[in-house]
């Protein structure tokens, strides 16, 4: 069995306090612009459910550089909030006076000073903390500001991302010998980052594109974007998208991959490493209207169980997740279907029923029978279109 420091995971669902850390840089001249753009901001912000507080911060040593940080009860009511509409239009504003930005997301694990008690409470389960920073968050009913991570993670050094839009009907075929076919951009972004592994799925006229990075992810999103074969590829795609873009104005890029983001909310692995006789599958779970953090929690629940079991084929998991679209990415030992319930994370209890009445797609009722669970995974498997992996992990 693996055990916990075996393990390596990551998870927005252990219901821990979240800070968020923006870093930005201001174009010269463009503080009084900025403070009220952040004003607006923080007023529309401060009634997110989830929200608890935030600060901002000047630096001392470059007047022009910034920083907001931001409490959140838990990831996903931030997730949630930073996934919608609301926020690509509140933060429009602020692109006209920021050069760059940085986003940061902790979960909050240990708090220590006068206020929070015995710094070992802050590794027991279910303990909440108290007032943090003083004054500032004094007026926070201490039940809202919710509970510390339990326990340290053990990681990898991968960060885990995805993007996901949507092509014209009829032009499914053309855009996968697209994808299939474009040229690898290098790998090596820097001294300290590289893209490891790309992979690409198709379900219907839907697209998901999923990268593992070693270091900045953000540096080797945009390292990527500027490769000669990855800008010819995206041209190429461009008239079967179903949202327009243009990508060569950064308002238009910003817009669309803001909106194609699907960020990993759950990774588990045995800890073993990348293996040869690994297969990677992805399937895609279409949420019903606001069943999308269910879901995505009921699966990284049945991954957690699976991955701790030395007869499971599944070596490692990955749940992405932004609103209602859901996709699970696993690398399994041996055919996919030789536990179809398992793959489709529905083995044991009732968890085929609770799936299917989160799903928007569960037409059919409720998968009961090894053939009607083989027929559920089936349509719920999405096509490989590539998989590439880094030269020195081939």
């Amino acid at each position: 069995m693996t055990t916990l420091s075996e393990r390596i995971s990551q998870s927005a669902f252990d219901d821990s306090r979240l800070r968020v850390v923006l870093l930005l840089d201001l174009y010269d001249g463009a503080q009084n612009q900025f403070l009220e753009v952040y004003e607006d901001l923080h007023k529309q912000v401060s009634s997110v459910p989830g929200h608890i507080r935030d600060e901002l911060c000047q630096s001392i040593e470059n007047p022009s550089q910034w920083l907001i940080t931001s409490e959140w009860e838990s990831a996903p009511r931030f997730l949630a909030w930073v996934s919608s509409e609301e926020h690509v239009a509140s933060v429009q504003p602020l692109h006209g006076c920021v050069r760059d930005t940085r986003s940061l997301r902790f979960s909050v694990l240990r708090e220590t000073g006068q206020d929070h008690g015995p710094a070992a409470a802050a590794f027991s389960p279910g303990v909440s903390a108290g007032p943090d920073f003083g004054s500032a968050s004094a007026d926070v009913p201490e039940r809202s500001r919710g509970r510390l991570q339990v326990a340290p993670r053990r990681g990898d050094g991968v960060v885990r991302h995805a993007l996901t839009f949507t092509v014209k009907p009829g032009s499914e075929a053309v855009v996968a010998e697209l994808l299939s076919g474009y040229a690898s951009p290098q790998a090596q972004v820097d001294e300290h980052t590289r893209l490891r592994r790309t992979s690409l799925f198709m379900h219907g006229n839907r697209v998901v594109r999923a990268v593992e990075v070693e270091g900045d992810l953000l540096a080797a999103l945009r390292h990527v974007a500027l490769q000669p074969e990855v800008r010819a590829l995206e041209e190429a795609i461009n008239p079967y998208l179903e949202q327009d873009r243009d990508l060569s104005d950064p308002g238009s890029a910003r817009t669309f991959f803001t909106r194609a983001a699907l960020p990993a909310v759950h990774h588990v692995a045995a800890g073993g490493g990348e293996r040869p006789e690994l297969a990677r599958h992805a399937l895609f779970y279409p949420a019903k209207k606001g069943c999308g953090t269910e879901l995505a929690r009921l699966l990284a629940a049945q991954d957690e169980a699976a991955v701790d079991d030395a007869a499971s084929p599944i070596e490692a998991s990955t749940v992405f997740q932004r609103d209602d679209i859901v996709v699970r990415l696993l690398d399994l030992r041996g055919p996919h279907d030789a536990r179809p319930a398992l793959t489709l994370g529905v083995e044991g209890g009732h968890k085929a029923a609770v799936l299917a009445r989160l799903l928007d797609s569960a037409k059919d009722g409720v998968p009961t029978t090894h053939q009607e669970i083989s027929r559920f995974l089936e349509r719920s498997e999405m096509r490989l279109i590539t998989d590439r992996r880094s030269p020195d992990r081939a």
